[in-house]
């Protein structure tokens, strides 16, 4: 345990956000998703569901503001409809993110190829269908010269 992180980041996720780059993709996903099949690098979080999940990664990674897709999810496959995690998913950015944006929709098998790509996907326990979204980590900014 240490003072002041969300202890849903465990020492493999800590260590997956800290090694990441600017530009690099976080995928968070539910417990449908097949994470260990598609990942460089799988990050089991049973029991957790992907808002909770969500929330605990943006208290220590930034948002990338240099593309128009940092936050992607996946579209729900036959319809236009917006499942009600996606409008938790875009609550959370709007109140969290360092740099809040709007959410990109990809289709099904082209969200898969995106997060084949990322650099760690993070498998939840979410039980909500398309509980899905990948994070583009942005930039971590020095503190501004206060001298």
């Amino acid at each position: 345990m240490l003072i002041g992180l969300n202890p849903l980041l465990s020492p493999d996720l800590l260590r997956a956000l800290r090694a990441m780059g600017h530009g690099d993709d976080l995928a968070i996903v539910d417990g449908n998703f097949p994470g260990d099949g598609f990942a460089r690098r799988c990050i089991r979080a049973d029991g957790h569901s992907a808002t909770d999940m969500l929330r605990a990664v943006l208290s220590v990674m930034p948002v990338d503001d240099f593309v128009d897709d940092a936050a992607t999810v996946m579209k729900t496959v036959g319809s236009d409809d917006v499942p009600e995690i996606v409008h938790s998913f875009q609550a959370i950015i709007n109140e969290l993110a360092d740099h809040p944006t709007d959410l990109t929709r990809l289709e099904r098998f082209k969200f898969y190829e995106r997060a084949k790509g990322a650099y760690a996907i993070v498998q939840t326990g979410e039980a909500r269908l398309y509980g899905n979204i990948i994070i583009t980590k942005g930039v971590v900014r020095p503190p501004a010269d206060t001298t």
